[in-house]
């Protein structure tokens, strides 16, 4: 069997029936939905399956693309795939955290219900976030650093595609900056918040706290955070960085790299969407990458990783 890593899609993926033929046709994944409904008190089915504003609403956004994630996770099990490494984007890193053993899904979920909500009641009033397309990733850092105010990079999704974050004033000014010096585009996002910015430090604070009270199991499978970019190795690191999550920079780029460095041969991105897939062509051309993110997908995937 390849070398797989399992990947996870973090918020900004999720849509309107997310996860629902897996929940219908699946019996463990619908148990998993079961356990999140149990452990947060939400309505999963009706969060994920239909419309809602609450969806798109960030102490609601993080646990329904966890629950679908972990599913997908279970289905996949299920069929004999297993993964040699795991990752996942900024909250897809609990998708990791539960594929590699180190948190029970339970407490994931409870985690992450709590994440959501920290970082929705921190989001500070004049924050804003842009993707830098086209521009070097140090010139992009250095630009930030120049910029007067709060600005500082959150995601580096690929080659090209860097995501900004920070006041407003701040990231429009440093925006300015990048576009004098070469970037082809900068991108107002729609987001509810400066993620990744030192301005949800706050937020990282009390969610250190909140997980002082988690258990964690050990490493069973090698995983790699964000805030480093590479393997954590002990897993008394784990809640620090976690913490630190919040408010640092997501190194993505780095991180496939890394995987790719170390002989992974196919990356399964294991949630709603193709973001993960479609950065992996960009980070490396002959990396290998399927999506699953409904039952067909998983039909598909059976085939390419046995």
């Amino acid at each position: 069997m390849k070398k797989i890593a399992f990947v996870f899609p973090g918020q900004g993926a999720q849509y309107v029936g997310m996860g629902k033929d897996f929940y219908e046709q699946i019996p463990v994944c619908r148990s998993v939905f079961d356990l999140a409904g149990k452990t947060t008190g939400l309505d999963l089915p009706a969060l994920c399956f239909e419309e809602n504003e609450k969806i798109n609403i960030t102490e609601y956004t993080q646990i329904a693309m966890l629950t679908v994630s972990a599913a997908i996770l279970e289905a996949v099990k299920e069929q004999g795939i297993v993964s040699s490494v795991n990752a996942g984007l900024s909250l897809g890193e609990y998708g990791a955290l539960i594929a590699s053993g180190v948190m029970a899904m339970e407490d994931a979920f409870r985690v992450v219900r709590k994440r959501g909500i920290l970082m929705q009641e921190a989001v500070p009033e004049g924050g804003a976030m842009s993707a830098v397309l086209g521009l070097d990733g140090e010139k992009i850092a250095r630009i930030c650093q120049d910029t007067p105010g709060t600005v500082s990079v959150a995601n580096y999704n690929c080659p090209g595609q860097i995501v900004i974050t920070g006041e407003a004033a701040a990231v429009a000014a440093a925006g300015e900056a990048m576009k004098e010096a070469g970037a082809k585009r900068v991108v107002p996002l729609k987001v509810s918040g400066p993620f990744h910015s030192a301005m949800l430090a706050d937020a990282g604070k009390k969610l250190g706290e909140y997980l002082e009270d988690v258990s964690l199991g050990e490493i069973r499978i090698p995983y790699l955070t964000n805030v480093t970019g590479d393997y954590v190795t002990n897993v008394s690191e784990v809640k620090g960085l976690l913490a630190r999550q919040v408010a640092s920079s997501v190194l993505w780029q780095q991180s496939v790299e890394r995987m790719i460095a170390d002989g992974v041969e196919l990356f399964v991105e294991l949630g709603p969407g193709k973001t993960l897939t479609g950065f992996l062509r960009k980070i490396n051309r002959g990396a290998q990458g399927i999506n699953v993110e409904t039952v067909a997908d998983l039909e598909k995937a059976i085939a390419v990783c046995r």
